[in-house]
């Protein structure tokens, strides 16, 4: 019930500013700034409405919508995969960090649009340069939170793997690995946000279709509407797939939760 509450509470606190917002552009009628009705009235327009192609969705939303969620969730995943497995084989070699450690300070403070550019020289215009982006921006956050997890692994559960003789791949995937996922999945919930804002950073420069090409046109256009819609989707997206990851990390890491759980309890009792 407490949870349920916390819930209602929050999306009535959301609903009463959509319902703040809808008064307030409607009184002030500037072009700018149009209303929530109007805002979905685009959105329906562009991604909903119009006849209904393969995998029972429209054009709109194949030609637009699509293209970015593919390129969001391809690239982030590449970047998962390749910021875990460097991060793991950095995180096993204290040594391996020190040498690497300023290149990827430096490299991570680089800004990215200003790399967009580069990027557009490098690879060609469309899905292969939005991908090279994103992975290239969104890597940064697993791999370092991969080797703080993994360097950050109880030393008992070492030695007792080694004076047990536990073989090396059972010993990385059965406790190293399982060890460092909460720092992980913390990587992996930041570069999330970040391929988001990657993904419209690039298309906006270079890419047929998709949400940011969208959100280039309605802006050149002047079409206020359209483009707070695609603005409204983006945060839509984000939200959702946000959503789903930390239904993931709720599942696969109810064992750490619980532990955490118990520890607050006995710090309670101790208090008592």
């Amino acid at each position: 019930m407490t949870r349920l509450r916390h819930f209602l509470l929050s999306w009535s606190v959301f609903l009463g500013l959509v319902v703040v917002w809808q008064f307030a552009a409607a009184y002030g009628q500037n072009v700018y700034f149009p209303t929530p009705l109007d805002i979905v009235s685009a959105a329906h327009q562009l991604w909903f409405s119009g006849p209904v192609s393969s995998l029972f969705l429209t054009k709109g939303a194949i030609d637009n919508l699509l293209p970015s969620l593919g390129r969001v969730t391809g690239g982030w995943a590449i970047a998962a995969v390749l910021g875990i497995a460097i991060g793991t084989a950095l995180g096993l070699s204290r040594t391996a960090v020190q040498y690497a450690g300023p290149v990827f300070a430096f490299f991570r403070s680089l800004p990215l649009p200003a790399l967009v550019p580069v990027f557009i020289l490098l690879c060609r215009l469309g899905t292969q340069m939005v991908l090279t982006v994103i992975v290239f921006g969104a890597v940064w956050a697993v791999l370092l939170n991969t080797v703080d997890g993994v360097r950050s692994v109880d030393r008992v559960m070492t030695d007792t793997a080694l004076a047990f003789q536990v073989p090396k791949p059972q010993w990385l995937l059965g406790i190293v690995l399982p060890a460092a996922l909460p720092k992980i999945f913390a990587g992996l919930r930041v570069s999330l946000s970040q391929s988001v804002i990657l993904m419209v950073v690039a298309e906006l420069f270079a890419a047929n279709g998709g949400l940011g090409g969208e959100l280039r046109d309605a802006q050149t256009q002047f079409e206020f509407p359209s483009m707070w819609a695609v603005i409204v989707m983006l945060g839509v997206l984000g939200y959702t797939l946000n959503t789903v990851l930390v239904a993931v990390e709720r599942r696969m890491l109810a064992w750490h939760f619980a532990a955490a759980g118990r520890l607050s309890d006995d710090r309670e009792l101790v208090r008592a």
